[in-house]
């Protein structure tokens, strides 16, 4: 039903700021319980959470990244979007944008987008 498709830029130059976009299809971002999810994955990390916006528009970050990091929506287009300056090749991964939905032990990712590659190199 929910799809989740990863689009932006697959090199981007260290100091500069990557930006992804997730578009959404199949569902709202705007219903409720739906967490809208930024994760990447590097070799020997595993998946690494980056943040969410919620369904009402709050955003939660990791506090290793969230410094750097901004998402924000736009409701008209059913899209969410990841920023993350003043990138390194440490940022080197796979991003991924998944939805969350419920609550507690409820709560799981449950729709994943199929990730896109983001290398960080000049």
């Amino acid at each position: 039903q929910v799809q989740l498709q990863e689009s932006g830029p697959g090199l981007v130059k260290p100091s500069q700021t990557l930006s992804l976009t997730c578009t959404v299809s199949g569902g709202s971002i705007t219903t409720n319980y739906n967490y809208w999810n930024w994760i990447r994955q590097s070799p020997g990390k595993g998946l690494e959470w980056i943040g969410y916006i919620t369904f009402s528009g709050s955003t939660f970050y990791s506090p290793s990244l969230e410094s750097r990091t901004s998402i924000s929506r736009d409701t008209s287009k059913n899209q969410f979007t990841l920023q993350l300056s003043s990138v390194t090749p440490e940022d080197t991964a796979v991003y991924y944008c998944a939805r969350g939905f419920g609550w507690g032990i409820q709560y799981e990712l449950d729709y994943w987008g199929q990730g896109t590659q983001v290398t960080v190199s000049s």
